[in-house]
C-alpha cells in the first residue's frame, strides 16, 4: 500500500523524464507530463497567497485526491484575498506617529532653537562686556603710571635729558683750532720741520721758543658766548719738562702752561717727545687773544706743534 497518488504510470530510475522532447524517446512511447512540474504525474502543491495558517495542523488531501491547485494564469483566485480585506490587517494607508510633547513652536520633538539663540546672544554680550571692562583698567594703569611722580624714567627719557656724545664732538668741531705755524712769531720763534711726527700740515712746528722774549700769539674769532673754556696745545720736549706764560686777552694766568714729560719719553729724543697738554681760559664772546710766551724764570725748550678750544667739562 502507498500514501497517496503517485500518479498513473512511475517512470524507472534510470528513465529520463524529459524523453519525449528527443526522437528516440517518442520512439519508446515517452509522453510529456501532465498535471504539474517535473516529473509525470507529479503533484502540484501550490497554495494561494494568504491561505497557509502557520502553527496550525493543516487538514490532509483525501485518499486519491490533489489539493486544490492555483488558478489559471491572469485570473484572480478565490483563495487570495488582500490583507486588508481581514480582520487587523495591515491599514489601506500610511498613518503618521503622533508626536508627543513639543518645543512650543509647533514643530515637534527637537532643540529648542529660540532658546539656544537667546543663549547664544548673551554670551557674546558677556565676552564684549569683559573685554571692554579690561580695556578701561588698562588705560587706568597707564595714566596712573605717567602721573606717578616717584616713577623712575625711561631709557629714553634719560638718553634725550643727556648731550650725546655727537652732540659734544659737533661742538669742538664747531670751535677755533689752529696750526702752530700759522700764529704770529716774536722774539725769535721760526717755522721748522727736521723732527718727525708733528701733526701740523706738512709736519711743520714752531722751533726756536727757548729763549726769554720768544712769544706766539693765536687770534681766535668766532666764540660765541662768555665763558670757560679749554685750551689744548700739543709739543715737543726732548724727554725734559717744560713750561711757558700764558696769557689771555692780555691778562696772564697765575699758573704757567705745564708742557711736563708726562710721556716718561728718554732725554734726548724729540721725536718720541710729542704730548698734549691743556689749560682752562676764560673767553669772551667774539673775538679773543691768547699768548704764550717765554719769560723769565719759564722753561721754554720745546717745539709747539697744535692749538685748539673746547667747551671746559668741568662748566
Amino acid at each position: 500500500m502507498t500514501s497517496g497518488n503517485n500518479g498513473a504510470s512511475t517512470p524507472p530510475e534510470d528513465d529520463d523524464p524529459f524523453g519525449y522532447l528527443y526522437a528516440d524517446g517518442q520512439a519508446n512511447g515517452a509522453q510529456p507530463p501532465s498535471g504539474g512540474y517535473g516529473y509525470p504525474g507529479s503533484v502540484n502543491r501550490v497554495r494561494a497567497v494568504g491561505e497557509r495558517q502557520y502553527g496550525q495542523q493543516q487538514p490532509a488531501a483525501p485518499h486519491g485526491q490533489v489539493p486544490p491547485q492555483q488558478g489559471t494564469y491572469g485570473q484572480s483566485n478565490t483563495h487570495y484575498a488582500a490583507p486588508e480585506t481581514f480582520p487587523g490587517g495591515a491599514p489601506t494607508a500610511p498613518q503618521q506617529p503622533a508626536y508627543s510633547g513639543g518645543n512650543g513652536n509647533g514643530r515637534g520633538p527637537g532643540p529648542n532653537t529660540k532658546g539656544l539663540l537667546i543663549g547664544a546672544i548673551a554670551v557674546v554680550a558677556a565676552v564684549v562686556i569683559g573685554i571692554g571692562v579690561a580695556m578701561l583698567g588698562g588705560d587706568g594703569d597707564k595714566d596712573s603710571a605717567g602721573s606717578d611722580p616717584s616713577s623712575t624714567p625711561s631709557v629714553e627719557q634719560s638718553a634725550e635729558s643727556s648731550p650725546s656724545a655727537s652732540s659734544s664732538a659737533e661742538s669742538e668741531t664747531d670751535l677755533p683750532a689752529i696750526d702752530a705755524k700759522a700764529l704770529r712769531l716774536q722774539g725769535g720763534p721760526v717755522t721748522a720741520s727736521d723732527v718727525k711726527g708733528a701733526k701740523a700740515d706738512g709736519g711743520v712746528y714752531v722751533a726756536g721758543f727757548n729763549q726769554v722774549g720768544a712769544k706766539v700769539t693765536w687770534t681766535v674769532d668766532g666764540i660765541e658766548k662768555k665763558g670757560t673754556y679749554r685750551l689744548y696745545v700739543r709739543y715737543g720736549i726732548p724727554g725734559v719738562d717744560a713750561n711757558a706764560t700764558l696769557v689771555v686777552n692780555g691778562t696772564a694766568n697765575s699758573r704757567p702752561l705745564n708742557m711736563e714729560n708726562f710721556g716718561k719719553t728718554p732725554e734726548g729724543d724729540w721725536e718720541k717727545g710729542w704730548q698734549t697738554t691743556w689749560a682752562n681760559v676764560n673767553l669772551t664772546k667774539g673775538t679773543n687773544t691768547i699768548e704764550l710766551a717765554c719769560n723769565d724764570g719759564n722753561q721754554c725748550n720745546a717745539n709747539l706743534d697744535q692749538f685748539s678750544i673746547t667747551e671746559d667739562v668741568d662748566s
